[in-house]
């Protein structure tokens, strides 16, 4: 006779639990079907969470179910309030949280636990990756907010001194499962250090990069505990976002043709290009010439950068393409992978605003387009349409860009003359096709606006 007990029963619902996760992961795959997978995953996780609670020994249930109400009532509430441009900050930081409660469980774990087990070092494992995600996000989390210099932060020695940080953080945590829970404080101390001072370095044209890498270890932070505490909903969960957040980690680098050490130890863009002589000059157009070429145009094409999230243009953006679509202009958008502070962050203020997932188009999609259309209008964007990438020389050399210099007319909308995060000079703003639109984007756009509704009139 099979008989089945209350740890089968909630082994069965994790299990449950898992197929969610994975169908929620999949259908995350696609913009048009993301909504619903984020819905199946966050219900499996809530229902992975409610059958814990019948654990069998499993005490302080008070203080479990407090928590989970603070925190979930904090984080809701603050996923609610928070602006759509401020999204990269959010993910960030709770990217670190989810890092840091690793390493809580991780701690935890090897204070109660015996020494020498067999789980002792997943533990370490755990309590280093996660403490290293939680203070690389929280460092992550002020550049992004602007609390804190964009730019590489460097200082003579650093990469010896990072390596000596983590060596230091790795024999701690042996010494704590070998000989004594002495150790521990130091241990942490030093996988924070560690998180801390490898982003320092790392300037704000890679946090798309960051962003993920460190999704990538909450991931495997929490995998790594749930091996250690026997929890298959854990390792599953932790699993698929480790590789996951590592999948886009490589997708991201390879966007800039850069990799995944040069990101985080190259300190790229701490000091801006200099020496670099550009033929031609910049040239200024106004607001009522760049209406009127759109609106005789037959296609146009919109590339948007981190400026339009600054200033939160993309509703005007989305005005602006359903005019110019009344007047019979075909208009595309042209999405670059890295464009903005995370991955897909364009794609998220677009859908915002209302525009269709069928009107974005990524780089490998639209590029061969750019030679037929009459104007693109770049808003806010730098480094991604920067031609400097095909310039022997350049530390831009080799990156796939958006080729938005090859149509008949180029648009750049920017507040002034300045470089982008990767401190380069744009050969596009002195090409004889391109000009430039001065001004904050939202107000910019605006003139736009109000210059093609007088000529319908």
């Amino acid at each position: 006779m099979i008989s089945f007990s209350i740890t089968d029963a909630i082994e069965g619902v994790y299990l449950l639990t898992v197929v969610f996760f994975v169908l929620g992961l999949q259908r995350m795959s696609s913009p048009a079907t993301a909504r619903s997978g984020i819905v199946a995953a966050g219900v499996a996780m809530l229902i992975a969470t409610l059958v814990t609670f019948l654990t069998p020994g499993l005490s302080n249930l008070l203080w479990i179910a407090a928590g989970i109400a603070i925190g979930g009532s904090l984080g809701f509430v603050a996923a609610k309030k928070v602006a759509m441009t401020d999204m990269p900050q959010m993910v960030a930081i709770y990217n670190g949280m989810g890092g840091g409660a690793a390493a809580g469980i991780a701690i935890v774990e090897l204070l109660t636990g015996p020494n020498f087990s067999t789980t002792g070092g997943l533990s370490v494992a755990g309590g280093l990756i996660g403490a290293v995600s939680f203070s690389g996000s929280v460092i992550a989390f002020l550049k992004l907010q602007g609390w804190m210099r964009q730019r590489p932060i460097t200082y003579p020695l650093q990469q010896p001194t990072n390596l000596i940080v983590l060596g230091a953080a790795i024999v701690a945590g042996a010494l704590v499962v070998s000989y004594s829970g002495m150790f521990l404080l130091p241990f942490v101390l030093l996988a924070l250090g560690f998180g801390l001072l490898m982003t320092l370095p790392i300037g704000g044209a890679d946090m798309p990069v960051v962003i993920s890498l460190y999704n990538a270890l909450t991931g495997i932070a929490v995998a790594m505990d749930g091996f250690a505490l026997g929890n298959y909903a854990m390792v599953v969960a932790g699993t698929l976002v480790g590789a996951a957040g590592s999948l886009l980690t490589l997708v991201m680098a390879k966007a800039m043709n850069r990799s995944i050490s040069n990101v985080l130890f190259s300190a790229f863009g701490a000091t801006e290009e200099t020496g670099t002589t550009i033929a031609g000059a910049m040239k200024p157009i106004e607001a009522d010439d760049v209406a009127v070429m759109m609106a005789y145009a037959q296609k146009v094409v919109i590339a948007p950068g981190y400026g339009m999230a600054v200033a939160q243009a993309q509703g005007k953006v989305k005005e602006l393409a359903d005019l110019l679509e009344a007047r019979g202009v075909a208009v595309k958008f042209a999405i670059h992978p890295v464009a903005g502070r995370m991955p897909g962050h364009m794609n998220v203020l677009l859908a915002e605003a209302g525009v269709p997932y069928d009107r974005l188009f990524d780089r490998d999609e639209i590029n061969p387009e750019f030679p037929t259309a009459d104007v693109v209008l770049v808003i806010g964007a730098n480094d991604v349409v920067n031609p400097a990438a095909r310039r022997a020389g350049s530390p831009l050399q080799g990156m796939p860009i958006l080729d938005v210099d090859q149509a008949k007319n180029v648009i750049v909308l920017k507040r002034g003359q300045g470089k982008g995060f990767a401190g380069i000079e744009n050969d596009l703003f002195y090409k004889d096709n391109a000009r430039m639109l001065y001004g904050d984007a939202q107000a910019t756009v605006g003139q736009l606006i109000q210059s093609l509704k007088a000529m319908k009139e």
